[in-house]
């Protein structure tokens, strides 16, 4: 049973410092290769590489706030969610593969886009997408990780109801 933890453990950091080193590994390159708003552009203007420091969260959420409120939002409480979410999954050992996946991803991700915002004072942004309809604001590798994980939970959280709901029916002999 120890072993099993153990090794639930292990992969969970794993996981985690992977999203992280991934995330932080393509900032750093970005910040050291780019300069501000030096653009490369791929597959005819539809994915641009741009270097942006964003100041505030996500989509620039909250970059003009200032001062204590700054901090509390964009520092505190983001840190509490990223130590909450750690203290859940390894807690909850119980929880389905695909949900407990997609919630690493999300703390990878928060924890790449705080770790910038503590040491440098803002998050490196550097990717954009454009195809006609669908086009992105300027976002990184930790920002993709989040919106993966909530995707992964939210399809899990789909078809989970859609099982249970089958269930019902064939036990209510429907």
């Amino acid at each position: 049973m120890k072993s099993n933890i153990l090794l639930r453990t292990i992969i969970i950091l794993l996981i985690l410092a992977l999203n992280i080193g991934c995330d932080q590994v393509s900032k750093s390159i970005v910040r050291h290769k780019m300069q501000y708003y030096d653009q490369i552009v791929l597959l005819n203007k539809h994915i641009m590489i741009q270097r942006v420091q964003n100041q505030g969260a996500f989509l620039s959420l909250g970059d003009s706030l200032s001062g204590p409120l700054r901090v509390i939002l964009l520092n505190i409480i983001p840190f509490i969610a990223v130590a909450f979410g750690l203290y859940f999954i390894f807690t909850k050992t119980n929880l389905n593969r695909t949900l407990l996946f997609g919630l690493i991803l999300i703390i990878g991700g928060g924890t790449g886009n705080l770790y910038d915002r503590i040491v440098h004072g803002s998050v490196t942004d550097f990717m954009y997408i454009n195809f006609v309809l669908f086009h992105t604001g300027v976002f990184n590798v930790a920002d993709m990780s989040i919106m993966a994980g909530m995707f992964i939970i939210l399809i899990h959280s789909f078809l989970k109801k859609k099982d249970e709901a089958e269930v019902n029916n064939v036990s209510e002999g429907n």
